[in-house]
């Protein structure tokens, strides 16, 4: 019988790496489906400009980062849209002035030297509240189905064995061929009556900027460094704010979901075996797919289970929380993170900065009180 030659291997490896990318590619659809199917499927975003909008943004990642760089809908102007307290000209709007101020930011030199100055002891907490909001709505999808969301985790959980296996397709596809489902009914909603447009884009603006700034471009830089020491230059502060700049300042305003590079989906893609320009390139191509299809579409991702969407969102939120960070935390940073995050969870992320500032302050002031040879040391 021939020998397993060097060919073979170079085989295998190119066949574990693209299975890596395609899993990879689709690891971050717990946090783009809810959002995008409630507001395509509720008719308040048209579903081309808003899947155009995410292939050009991974097209973008693709081409800046070269590494699998989350495209995600932004969570809090996507709760309002949902909530119908945008219309789809309010929306474009606030994704516009967004994207504007990002763009500003990414523009000043010492920008990445002041998100750098937040104590990771903060930035730990930050990351770990918002993998704990994450794994809340994950939680509120699965119980739709219980069964149906143990037997998705079972199956992902196989990328912790193989994690450059196609878990995240076999999974999705699984689903939809062997479980039909159809989410229930969604009607359109309507603006909330009585509130002044220049107000409901305001104060979309003002809800999202803190969260972006923490989560897609602080935290985001943190975890790429974390996960990818050795390309971490690329993902750095200043080129995150200006990429998220551009695809919101660009595209928001033709129709698109404003959008980020999510520090959880940075994790996911990875969780689930990307590696490389790989999997934006994927998703851009199905993202595209999807314009090409037409409005029918829609009415496919609606037979995708909450409960499987809850349980790839899970994996997401499990990444963001038990991060290296965290494990290797000193003992007196630890008050620290749980301040930061539980202000993140019950308050928001900018509660959840200025929490863990004071509390990292207060650590400080404490550790430095009782230094040794310290006047202030002792009975």
């Amino acid at each position: 019988m021939p020998g397993f030659g060097a060919q073979d291997v170079g085989r295998l490896e190119r066949l574990r790496s693209a299975s890596g990318e395609l899993s990879g590619a689709f690891g971050d659809l717990g946090t783009f489906l809810p959002y995008v199917v409630a507001a395509v499927g509720a008719g308040i975003l048209a579903p081309t400009p808003v899947f155009a909008g995410f292939a050009a943004g991974y097209v973008l990642v693709a081409a800046v980062y070269r590494m699998p760089v989350s495209v995600q809908p932004m969570k809090a102007l996507g709760a309002v849209i949902i909530a119908g307290g945008l219309t789809a000209v309010e929306t474009a709007w606030a994704g516009g002035i967004v994207g504007a101020v990002l763009l500003l930011l990414a523009a000043i030199p010492s920008f990445e030297r002041a998100a750098r100055a937040i104590p990771q002891s903060v930035v730990t907490g930050l990351q770990a509240g918002l993998g704990l909001m994450l794994g809340t709505v994950a939680f509120g999808l699965m119980s739709h189905d219980w069964v149906m969301a143990l037997a998705s985790l079972a199956v992902l959980s196989l990328a912790l064995l193989l994690p450059r296996g196609p878990w995240v397709p076999l999974v999705v596809i699984g689903a939809v061929l062997l479980v039909p489902h159809a989410g229930p009914p969604m009607t359109p909603a309507s603006p909330a009556g009585g509130i002044d447009t220049v107000h409901a884009v305001l104060s979309g603006v003002l809800a999202q900027l803190p969260l972006t700034l923490l989560n897609a471009v602080v935290v985001a830089a943190a975890v790429a460094r974390s996960l990818y020491p050795d390309r971490a230059a690329r993902v750095n502060e200043r080129r995150l704010a200006a990429t998220n700049g551009l695809m919101n300042l660009l595209l928001a305003p033709l129709g698109a979901m404003p959008m980020c590079h999510g520090a959880g989906g940075i994790a996911a893609h990875r969780r689930f075996g990307a590696r490389g320009m790989g999997a934006p390139l994927i998703m851009a191509a199905s993202c595209g797919a999807v314009v090409a299809m037409g409005p029918e579409i829609v009415g496919l991702l609606m037979t995708i289970p909450p409960a499987v969407v809850g349980a790839l969102l899970i994996y997401a939120a499990a990444d963001l929380i038990l991060s290296p960070r965290l494990l290797d935390a000193r003992p007196d940073c630890r008050p620290v993170i749980a301040a930061a995050a539980l202000a993140t969870v019950f308050l928001g992320a900018l509660a959840g900065l200025l929490t863990g500032l004071a509390a990292e302050g207060m650590r400080v002031y404490i550790r430095r009180r009782h230094r040794p040879g310290s006047t202030h040391s002792g009975g």
